[in-house]
C-alpha cells in the first residue's frame, strides 16, 4: 500500500522583512540560518540564498545605476546658469568713399548673457529631482516583482520535487501490483490478460516518474534563470510545501496596499507633475537679455561703453498651453492611481479568497480524503488477493490515492504561490508569526 503521507520537515522558507527601504522597498528580508544558508554551488538551495542571487545579479536590475547615471547628468546641466558669450562687431568696414577700408570702421567688443527670471534654475532642479523619485519606487517595483517571481518559481520547485517523490512511490506501487498479479496468475486465480494490464501500468507509472523528473530539471532551470544562470547549480531547494502560516483580516492586508510600491510610483509621478507645472510658470516670466562692451571709433582714435538689454513681450499669454498640458498630466496620474488602488483589490481580493480555498482543500485532504482512501486501498488490495475483487477494483482504489495526493500538493502549492502574491501586494510578509520564532512557517498538516 501507499504509505501516509508525512509533509517534508525541512525548516527552509525563512524570510524576514527587507528592512532597507532605499533597496527593496519594505519588501521581505529573509532571515538567516546557518542550518538553511546555501552557497552558491550547494547541492541544496534556500529561498533566502535564491532571493539575495536574483536581486544583485537579475539584468532587470542591473539596467537602473545607468539611469541614476542619467538623471545625475541632467542634474548637472539643471544647475547650470545661463552661458556667458562674448561678441565682436566691425561697422562701417570696406564701405565707399569715408567709409572705405577700416580707417572709419567701429569695432565693439561686448559681453552678454541672459538673466532667468521666475526663479527657473530652481524649477529646473526640482523637476530632475522629482524624477529621482520616481525612478527610486520604479526601482522598489521592479525589485518587488522579481522577488514575487523568485517565491513563485521556488515553490513551482519545492512543488515539482514532491511530484517526483510521488511518482517514484506510484511506481513502487504498481510494481508491487504487478507483482501481487502474477502470484494470483501462478495460482490460477485471475487470468493472464490481468498480468499485461498490470504490466503495461508498471511501464506507465515508470514513464510518468521520468516525465515528472524532466519538468523538475526545467523548473529549476527556469529559478535558476532569475540569477543568470543557464545551468541550474543545486540539486533541490530547501522548504516544506505544507506551511501557510496565519491568516491577517483582509481589511488589515488592503489597508497595506495602499502602501504598495507601485501605488508610491504614482505619487512620485504626482510630484514630478507638480514641478514640472512649476517649470512651466516659471517660462512666463520673460528673461532679460544684457550686453555691455566696449567700442573703438578707428577716425578718432576714441573709446566708448556700450550697453543694452532686451525682453520679449507678451510672454506669460505664450507660456499658457504649456502650463494647461502639465496641469492635464498631473490630473491624469491622479486618476490613473484610482484605477490602479481598483485593480490592486481585486488582485488582493481573488488571491486572498483563492489562497484560503487552497489551504481548505489542503486540510480536507489531509485529515478526511486521504486517509479513508488509504484504508479503502488496504481493504480492496487484501480483498483482491482473496478473490472478492476485481482487478479494476484494485487498480482505481490504487488511482483514487494516487490523485488525491497530488491534489493536495497542487492545493499547497497554490496556497503558499497565492500568499506570495499578497505579500507582493501589501510589500511584507502576511504576518510575523507566520515565520516563528525558528523562521519557518506554522500550521503543517500531517
Amino acid at each position: 500500500m501507499l504509505p501516509t503521507h508525512t509533509a517534508p520537515r525541512l525548516s527552509a522558507w525563512d524570510r524576514r522583512n527587507i528592512r532597507n527601504r532605499c533597496v527593496l522597498f519594505s519588501l521581505l528580508l529573509f532571515t538567516y540560518s546557518s542550518a538553511l544558508n546555501a552557497a552558491p554551488g550547494d547541492s541544496t538551495i534556500t529561498l533566502t540564498n535564491a532571493v539575495q542571487r536574483s536581486l544583485s545579479q537579475n539584468p532587470s536590475l542591473k539596467i537602473f545605476p545607468y539611469r541614476y547615471d542619467a538623471l545625475q547628468g541632467q542634474a548637472e546641466t539643471a544647475q547650470l546658469r545661463p552661458a556667458y558669450e562674448v561678441g565682436f562687431d566691425a561697422e562701417n568696414v570696406a564701405g565707399s568713399g569715408d567709409f572705405s577700408g577700416v580707417s572709419g570702421a567701429e569695432l565693439t567688443v561686448a559681453l552678454s548673457s541672459v538673466i532667468e527670471m521666475g526663479d527657473k534654475r530652481s524649477a529646473r532642479q526640482g523637476v530632475v529631482s522629482h524624477s529621482r523619485s520616481v525612478l527610486n519606487a520604479s526601482r522598489q517595483v521592479e525589485s518587488l516583482a522579481l522577488l514575487g517571481e523568485v517565491t513563485r518559481r521556488y515553490v513551482d520547485v519545492l512543488a515539482a520535487q514532491e511530484q517526483v517523490t510521488l511518482a517514484g512511490e506510484a511506481a513502487q506501487l504498481a510494481s508491487e501490483s504487478l507483482r501481487i498479479v502474477k502470484k494470483r496468475a501462478t495460482a490460477g486465480a485471475t487470468p493472464e490478460a490481468e498480468v499485461k494490464r498490470a504490466q503495461a501500468a508498471a511501464e506507465q507509472a515508470k514513464l510518468a516518474l521520468l516525465s515528472e523528473q524532466q519538468r523538475l530539471a526545467y523548473l529549476k532551470v527556469s529559478l535558476s534563470a532569475l540569477w543568470g544562470v543557464t545551468s541550474p547549480d543545486f540539486d533541490k531547494v530547501e522548504g516544506d510545501l505544507f506551511q501557510f502560516g496565519e491568516d491577517v483580516a483582509f481589511d488589515l492586508l488592503y489597508a497595506k496596499v495602499e502602501k504598495n510600491p507601485a501605488i508610491e510610483v504614482f505619487a512620485a509621478e504626482s510630484r514630478l507633475k507638480e514641478a514640472e507645472i512649476r517649470l512651466a510658470q516659471t517660462q512666463s516670466s520673460a528673461d532679460i537679455s544684457w550686453s555691455v562692451g566696449v567700442r573703438r571709433l578707428q577716425e578718432t582714435d576714441d573709446t566708448a561703453l556700450v550697453a543694452g538689454f532686451s525682453m520679449p513681450l507678451f510672454s506669460g499669454k505664450r507660456n499658457v498651453g504649456a502650463v494647461s498640458t502639465a496641469l492635464a498630466e498631473k490630473n491624469q496620474v491622479l486618476a490613473e492611481r484610482d484605477v490602479m488602488l481598483l485593480d490592486l483589490h481585486t488582485q488582493l481580493f481573488r488571491a486572498f479568497h483563492n489562497r484560503k480555498q487552497a489551504i481548505v482543500a489542503v486540510e480536507a485532504l489531509r485529515t478526511a480524503i486521504i486517509p479513508a482512501l488509504e484504508q479503502a486501498l488496504v481493504e480492496t488490495q487484501a480483498a483482491y488477493q482473496r478473490g472478492r475483487y476485481g482487478y479494476l477494483d484494485y487498480v482505481s482504489a490504487r488511482q483514487e490515492l494516487l490523485s488525491a495526493r497530488r491534489t493536495q500538493i497542487e492545493a499547497a502549492a497554490a496556497a503558499l504561490t497565492y500568499g506570495a502574491e499578497i505579500e507582493q501586494l501589501t510589500a511584507e510578509p502576511l504576518a510575523l508569526t507566520q515565520y516563528g520564532e525558528d523562521n519557518t512557517f506554522s500550521g503543517t498538516p500531517q
